[in-house]
């Protein structure tokens, strides 16, 4: 209810009711208890569909039975007499999670909202569905602020904050892209100058704040350019000529970019070279008048399609759905093991022909019935070339991991390839005794197909693999299932391996392990195996690599790990295991199913609480829990935490240093352990 004021302002105020669990929720006074609390009114124009004229309800009064009302004074308008609504919601309950900042997460959240003339005609070009593949359903941006409310259009609620004529207040990520050095500065308390401050101008509305922040701010996990995973079914009204400005490109591309940050390749300055566009300003260029259907430069949808080159065609169809790579047979005759595999073409492809595809075939040796490889073909540990000793440089090969036509591996041979179709065959000889003992009863085998599109482009194809068993010679295909949905990494990344690795090591987390293996040491990070476990806890706490390499005594790199270590996973929290895991699988690991493994040592870095670590072996429990735990310890460089971790796996399990040969040490205690499960 508005009231006329006789300078033709309005005062306000806006009357609800909080119920809790079905009863009344009644206060004395206020609103104290509540850890959140918002009341918001906008309008809207729906010629443009823009929002404005954001204001702010306040004056708390509790009026009894769980009603509560909040006013406002002088406001340019009435809200009930205008186009647009009012919005508002509530939070309690905070959560122990490890967001921080804007972020908070609570059990009680609650939004409403009353929509007012054509307010609720709004229709965003964005999906929450979107935002739910990398932050969870529902979705509640800050961790609280419902995006869907009833009544009103999606995305409407976020608009009353970020509404179209708010001046932006991150700055900051504009720099961090283009002049890392400078932010370093900014982001120790130095001032922006009144040029940064022009330069660096933009609108807080929600296209620049979410765009800007994951394109600059975040390490997000996919391609910018994949237009699709918030706009999927709209990118016919995203990519248009309207929206083909710069605004948009600022949005997404930095001007000028750093080499040194890795943002100088999708700079402005880059992909609209003068020699090109000439000299123009940024600012007030119409790139329409020249991009458009009608012009005669390629439209906004032509230079972006929407869909990440990686892993779509320019129509949206998955590469991996249109190329299927298939293990067809395998058989073993004493060392020797045969495998055929092909690839089809589910959908014809301009320019892409599935003969084209170079196959690397990997094979890993599962230990004493585990799910762990006492073999991984990605190690390198035969002296090939003969000169006393094992390294890439020297030209040593990978174990059994070979690329097919490679006349070099002296365990893999291409007995026929055509029209895509492979035999080849892999030597096992070497590990035979392995085989004679009982140690090795199955192997995975595995092909990752690496092939281009006509533009040159890596594709994303599925690496499929399967359990093949030595003692009846024929695939066992239930042996092993992984605790882990490929679809809950893919959630986030799209396309396993595309933004990490290479896109034909994805889409399948078997592939992930024969290469993350429980013998080989997390040596990009600190006390960690590189077991698949380990490994990824220990990435997605935001610990980082080879912090021995950052020099701490510059800003930028100082700065730049701040930032990382910071960083908290896109579901606001760790803790949600079932983010990736299947349901009930994320329990303490079965000892009898899993080899024990190598942690790293700790880097030499100056000035630090944690201390030295050397090199541990370890247990199953102690790498995947320890992949969350001893990455936070390490990141807060807190001592205790360390400490009381590791003494806590050693003393409910085994923490034993791998001293100077730590390769012999794990081989005795995977001895040890292994002969009390026969």
């Amino acid at each position: 209810m508005s009231v006329a004021n006789s300078d033709g302002t309005f005062n306000s105020t806006l009357t609800f009711t909080i119920e809790k669990d079905g009863a009344a929720y009644i206060d004395v006074d206020t609103l104290p208890t509540l850890e959140q609390k918002r009341f918001y009114g906008i309008k809207y124009e729906s010629s443009d569909s823009t929002f404005d004229y954001s204001i702010r309800f306040r004056d708390e009064v509790a009026l009894g039975g769980g009603q509560y009302s909040v006013s406002v004074d002088s406001i340019s308008y009435a809200p009930e007499d205008s186009n647009g609504l009012v919005y508002a919601y509530v939070a309690d309950g905070p959560l122990d999670v490890e967001s921080g900042g804007h972020v908070s997460l609570y059990n009680d959240v609650a939004s409403a909202a009353l929509v007012y003339g054509d307010g609720d005609s709004y229709e965003s070009v964005a999906n929450v569905e979107g935002c739910e593949k990398c932050h969870g359903a529902p979705y509640m941006k800050h961790g609280y602020r419902d995006p869907v409310v009833e009544g009103t259009g999606d995305f409407s609620s976020c608009k009353t904050c970020h509404y179209d004529t708010r001046n932006g207040g991150h700055e900051d990520w504009q720099i961090l892209a283009n002049d890392p050095a400078r932010y370093a500065e900014v982001h120790a308390g130095d001032d922006l100058t009144a040029e940064e401050e022009t330069q660096y101008a933009y609108i807080a509305n929600v296209m620049n704040d979410v765009h800007m922040s994951h394109a600059m701010e975040f390490p997000y996990p996919q391609s910018m350019s994949n237009c699709a995973t918030c706009h999927e079914g709209k990118l016919d009204v995203t990519l248009t000529d309207e929206n083909f400005n710069i605004a948009t490109c600022k949005s997404c591309h930095p001007e000028t970019g750093s080499e040194e940050y890795g943002t100088d390749e999708y700079a402005l300055v880059n992909i609209l070279p003068e020699t090109i566009h000439g000299s123009m300003d940024l600012d007030t260029t119409d790139c329409a008048s020249c991009h458009s259907e009608s012009g005669f430069a390629p439209a906004f949808s032509e230079i972006h399609t929407g869909y990440d080159k990686a892993i779509y065609t320019a129509d949206g169809e998955r590469y991996s759905d249109a190329v299927v790579v298939t293990i067809d047979g395998a058989s073993v005759d004493g060392d020797l093991v045969t495998i055929e595999f092909s690839a089809t073409e589910a959908t014809d492809l301009a320019g892409i022909d599935v003969a084209d595809i170079v196959p690397t075939v990997m094979v890993g040796m599962y230990g004493w019935d585990t799910k762990d490889f006492i073999l991984g073909p990605h190690e390198r540990l035969i002296d090939d070339n003969g000169d006393g000793e094992i390294s890439r440089s020297s030209g040593d090969q990978r174990a059994l991991e070979y690329a097919a036509g490679d006349d070099d591996h002296p365990r893999g041979t291409t007995v026929s390839a055509a029209d895509g179709s492979w035999v080849v065959t892999l030597d096992m000889s070497a590990w035979g005794d392995l085989i004679d003992d009982g140690t090795v009863e199955r192997i995975e085998i595995a092909v990752m197909a690496d092939l281009e599109s006509a533009d040159g482009d890596s594709l994303a194809l599925i690496a499929p693999s399967r359990t093949f068993d030595l003692a009846t010679n024929a695939f066992d295909d239930d042996y092993y299932s992984p605790i882990v949905d490929v679809e809950g990494c893919n959630t986030c990344h799209d396309a396993l391996g595309t933004t990490f690795h290479g896109p034909d090591r994805g889409g399948n987390v078997v592939v992930c392990r024969l290469c993350h293996i429980t013998k080989s040491r997390g040596s990009h990070l600190e006390l960690q195996s590189r077991s698949i476990d380990s490994y990824i806890h220990a990435i997605h706490t935001f610990q980082d690599f080879d912090i021995g390499d950052i020099d701490f005594e510059d800003a930028v790199e100082a700065t730049k790990y701040g930032l990382h270590v910071e960083h908290t996973m896109p579901l606001f929290t760790i803790k949600n295991c079932e983010a990736c895991h299947n349901e009930g699988t994320y329990e303490v690991p079965d000892q009898s199913k899993s080899l024990p493994g190598a942690l790293s040592a700790t880097d030499d870095v100056d000035d630090r609480n944690i201390g030295d670590y050397p090199i541990y072996i370890t247990g199953p429990a102690s790498r995947a829990c320890g992949g969350c735990h001893r990455a936070e310890a390490i990141t807060e460089d807190d001592p205790n935490a360390l400490a009381a971790f590791m003494q806590h796996t050693a003393t409910n399990g085994y923490l034993v240093e791998g001293g100077d040969d730590y390769v012999a040490t794990l081989g005795t205690i995977i001895d040890d352990i292994m002969e009390n499960f026969p």
